[in-house]
């Protein structure tokens, strides 16, 4: 395609948005970091391109005051990468209706918008390891049996799985293992783990009105050599489209081998 028109194209859709979702536990902060190649907290601006009177970004927000603060209608946006408009449902997690009816509303408006700029192309769900053993509760059953997303595909990302190796070091040491030794296979347990809840957690959430598009697991968010390849990778095997896979693969800067690899199964 000519460079020309490509531009032309992503100009007319705007920024690659996206609707992040999940408890407030769950690393997402850190996970749009590492995507937009920064440590710093993104800016936050509200419908009308405004920030906010209290500036600090409600994806990173802890008590209950701050919490109260958060419309989804505000764009989240790092400075590193201008190309990602990131949108939080935080506040979600408590199951509650009208929760639900706030992301519901969103939803369904900004995913059939006439004006392309506003609309979101992918929604990130995540869900924290650290609590493997409720990964799915109400709020999580409620999006997935009553939210319908259309074309825009919903990715689970199971996030801290490395928090896997404490229980898997303490089951090693219930089997006999010493510290030592516990210590030294937790690794690959913990792996097996992980597999064993990815598989649990997507064939509960298939059961549902409308099932993920895929589901990932990330690790290590918070060190320079993590990896969101494949969250990124997912995301755009997802896309209802080459135009969105293109513009999602040019607003992502940092990661040339994905680039070189996307275009050439293109």
């Amino acid at each position: 395609m000519d460079p020309a028109k490509v531009k032309e194209h992503f100009n007319r859709i705007g920024c690659f948005r996206v609707l992040v979702m999940g408890r407030s536990n769950a690393g997402k902060t850190t996970i749009l970091q590492r995507v937009c190649n920064t440590t710093e907290l993104p800016e936050v601006f509200n419908a009308t391109g405004e920030k906010p009177e209290m500036s600090l970004s409600p994806i990173n927000c802890t008590n209950h005051a701050q919490r109260g603060y958060h419309n989804i209608e505000d764009e989240l946006i790092f400075q590193s990468n201008r190309g990602f408009v990131f949108h939080d449902s935080r506040g979600f997690e408590a199951g509650s209706e009208n929760e639900m009816e706030v992301v519901k509303s969103f939803v369904t408006d900004r995913a059939t918008t006439i004006h392309l700029e506003k609309r979101i192309h992918a929604i990130w769900f995540c869900i924290p390891m650290t609590d493997f053993a409720r990964t799915i509760l109400a709020a999580e059953e409620k999006f997935f049996n009553e939210c319908n997303t259309g074309t825009v595909p919903v990715i689970v990302v199971l996030t801290k799985t490395d928090s896997l190796v404490s229980p898997a070091i303490g089951q090693l040491i219930d089997e006999g293992l010493t510290m030592r030794e516990a210590k030294l296979k937790a690794g690959d347990l913990a792996k097996g783990m992980l597999n064993h809840h990815r598989e649990r957690i997507m064939e509960e959430l298939h059961e549902f009105n409308y099932p993920p598009k895929g589901c990932i697991s990330l690790a290590n968010m918070n060190k320079d050599t993590a990896d969101c390849n494949p969250l990124l990778r997912s995301t755009t095997s997802a896309l209802n489209g080459i135009e969105l896979q293109r513009l999602l693969i040019s607003t992502q800067q940092t990661n040339l081998e994905l680039n070189i690899e996307c275009v050439v199964e293109k």
